[in-house]
């Protein structure tokens, strides 16, 4: 007996309920199909094309379904070998083109259902496992731990070049070797700096500076004109600079970031993570820093002003005075503390810190403010 290998499975009357396995094979305008058993030989039986009927079926509806009449009554063939499949729509005449393409389409339709459905559920489980990794502040800055220094400052670049293309900086003057004496100052008192700090200062009246991560600080000619002394200024600067040093900038990107940014730092993927990062872009440039980076900033900048030998009372000053821009704001309504409170909890925390007797700055004040449009006060 010849030992039939069965590629599909066939119903009918005179078989089984649970079929009869078979062997199809295309075989010029019909389908040729041996039955084996172990009793007797195998038979074969050939059916014309023209006597076939073909649907989608089968538990997942991935199936091609074959009927026809065979001598004992109706017979249904099960195909799901893809190569018979193939071959069997190759032969097909024309008039079975029609129901093949809508059984293929239903099969398509049917795959395209598995596979959003498993990856939904495998989202939705790596969503949940991440997302209760992820939440925790603490984990988060475990994630920003493993990004090396040199794709921050590679990101923070960027968008540092981008911002600087389409504004008008200042390359030289007095209120530029101003800001340079106040970040050196600040800068030779960093232990172990890991960043090569590039501070740039911007023409505009926006009172404010920021900075971007990887050690790129703007500083805008409002703020400058704003402030009644250096102190002031180099305050807002020792702010500025250890957003970067605490990788505020990074905390606030990952997070954002969100599930793509932990998986990428996971597994590894260096270029991947620095290529979702750069797409940011104008993000970098109006980052929001939580309450408690902001007060982190606060207290590690007048820390580094008092090592620096920097008159202190300058930031504290320079935020009492912007406290007039808070009235009528509710602080739980906003992400940053209100200038007021800053300026008393950094007075709180001055009074516990040990005294250092200030050094002034080379620079006179009152000419940078003159250069940059300032009329002097004249005293009556």
């Amino acid at each position: 007996m010849t030992q039939v290998i069965s590629n599909a499975l066939c119903f009918g009357d005179e078989f089984p309920a649970s079929g009869a396995p078979c062997l199809v094979q295309v075989e010029g305008h019909a389908l040729t199909v041996t039955f084996a058993s172990e009793a007797t030989e195998s038979r074969s039986e050939s059916v014309l094309f023209s006597d076939l009927t073909v649907s989608a079926g089968g538990l997942d509806h991935d199936q091609l379904v074959v009927k026809w009449a065979g001598p004992t009554g109706e017979r249904t063939l099960y195909l799901k070998n893809a190569d018979v499949i193939r071959a069997f729509r190759q032969a097909a005449p024309d008039h079975l083109n029609a129901p093949l393409e809508r059984a293929a389409e239903r099969v398509r339709q049917v795959r395209y259902r598995h596979r959003a459905m498993w990856s939904i559920v495998g989202g939705t489980m790596l969503a949940i496992v991440l997302g209760l990794w992820f939440g925790a502040d603490l984990l988060v800055e475990l994630a920003v731990d493993r990004i090396p220094v040199e794709w921050e400052q590679k990101l923070g670049e960027s968008a540092y070049r981008d911002f600087l293309s389409h504004q008008e900086a200042m390359k030289k003057g007095v209120g530029v070797a101003a800001v340079e004496e106040m970040t050196h100052r600040l800068i030779e008192q960093i232990p172990n700096n890991p960043y090569k700090f590039e501070v740039s200062v911007v023409k505009s009246d926006v009172v404010n500076a920021f900075a971007l991560p990887g050690g790129y600080v703007v500083v805008f000619t409002g703020l400058m004109k704003k402030a009644e002394s250096g102190e002031e200024v180099a305050g807002v600067l020792g702010h500025e600079l250890n957003h970067v040093l605490q990788r505020h900038g990074l905390e606030r990107i990952v997070k954002q970031l969100g599930l793509v940014a932990v998986v990428s730092i996971v597994l590894g993927d260096q270029q991947g993570m620095v290529g979702l990062m750069k797409q940011l872009g104008v993000e970098l440039l109006t980052l929001k820093f939580g309450r408690e980076q902001e007060t982190e900033a606060d207290l590690t900048g007048l820390q580094l002003l008092i090592r620096a030998k920097i008159d202190p009372s300058g930031m504290i000053t320079f935020f009492q005075r912007l406290s007039e821009k808070d009235e009528g704001r509710v602080e739980w309504l906003s992400t940053h503390p209100m200038s007021a409170g800053r300026a008393e909890r950094l007075k709180t925390e001055l009074a516990a810190m040990p005294k250092k007797t200030p050094e002034p700055f080379t620079f006179d004040w009152a000419k940078v403010r003159e250069s940059l449009g300032v009329q002097p006060v004249v005293n009556p």
